[in-house]
């Protein structure tokens, strides 16, 4: 892994080799915090998967958008699969995801699949300004897999269920598959109270569900 700036003064941690298919991977609410995405990150690495984790502060003005989207930009300028790009996004970097699938215009991408882990739907998306599920839906462009925790008490499973509801309504290909697992431990995560912070977590079976949670991302990048 190395780090690297992606625009002026805002870092990522790249994973894997750049001749293998690409995978970018956006962290939640929490500000600059892609440390907590290590052991996930390292293992969907472990796929011949190439992995830019960016850090992004969704308390900026602009909610975040300037970084979410500049980091996409690197991202995809490079990706061998710049065409076939895979974004997967935890919690508020979910909702982001989403959001930058559903409006290519904005994003000035397309993506070929994005994998939502816990996403939360229901918040105002950084990319667009608005709420997903009250915008018009451009054409389909792409697939959507949205993984979520059974014993998530922060963000509801319902919220993935009733946006997958809204993907399939508008046509978007949208599965959810319920996991064994928290609003942490689905991305590889804890939450520390003391510090009121989530970080990496060595726990056995938090990287069991981190590791479901990178071959279910190495099949939707062709891995």
């Amino acid at each position: 892994m190395e780090t690297i700036d992606y625009a002026p003064g805002r870092a990522a941690d790249v994973y894997g080799s750049p001749d293998d298919p690409a995978v970018l991977l956006w962290h939640g609410m929490q500000t600059d915090s892609k440390g907590a995405l290590t052991p996930l990150a390292a293992l969907i690495a472990g796929h011949r998967l190439a992995v830019v984790v960016p850090n992004w502060n969704s308390h900026a003005a602009d909610g975040g958008r300037a970084d979410l989207l500049a980091s996409a930009a690197f991202a995809r300028g490079n990706a061998v699969n710049a065409g076939n790009l895979v974004v997967v996004g935890w919690s508020m970097g979910g909702l982001a995801a989403a959001g930058a699938t559903m409006n290519p215009e904005v994003a000035g991408m397309r993506f070929a699949h994005t994998i939502c882990l816990a996403g939360a739907f229901t918040a105002t998306d950084p990319i667009s300004g608005g709420r997903l599920e009250e915008q018009p839906s451009v054409a389909p462009t792409g697939a959507f897999t949205l993984l979520h925790g059974l014993h998530d008490d922060v963000v509801p499973i319902t919220v993935s269920t009733t946006f997958a509801n809204h993907l399939g309504d508008h046509g978007w290909p949208a599965e959810v598959v319920e996991l064994d697992a928290d609003h942490g431990s689905i991305a590889g995560a804890a939450y520390d109270a003391e510090g009121d912070r989530y970080v990496p977590s060595d726990d056995p079976r938090t990287v069991d569900v981190a590791r479901e949670v990178a071959e279910r991302i190495a099949v939707a990048a062709g891995r």
